[in-house]
């Protein structure tokens, strides 16, 4: 365990993070799995709204910095070009 006082709110910082940085993961992971089963059903508006929902959360993933930016912007492009296909 952290010896310093500094060290300790060093910690209880980090859980914080890592908490939220979860919280935002999941949401990335269930808002992808949403759009690619979407995709799966091949009905138009679905997709659409699936794609844009999945784009605006990775999006804010990346702006927290819990993505890196062009991570975010690869999966958004595959997912695009998975519902062009």
């Amino acid at each position: 365990m952290a010896n310093t006082k500094s060290a300790q709110k060093r910690n209880r910082q980090a859980l914080k993070r890592r908490a939220r940085n979860q919280a935002v993961r999941t949401q990335v992971k269930s808002a992808v799995r949403k759009a690619r089963e979407a995709l799966a059903s091949k009905d138009p508006a679905r997709v659409q709204e699936a794609l844009r929902a999945a784009a605006r959360t990775l999006n804010r993933a990346a702006s927290k910095g819990v993505l890196h930016k062009k991570n975010a912007s690869r999966r958004i492009a595959r997912l695009a070009a998975a519902a062009r296909a």
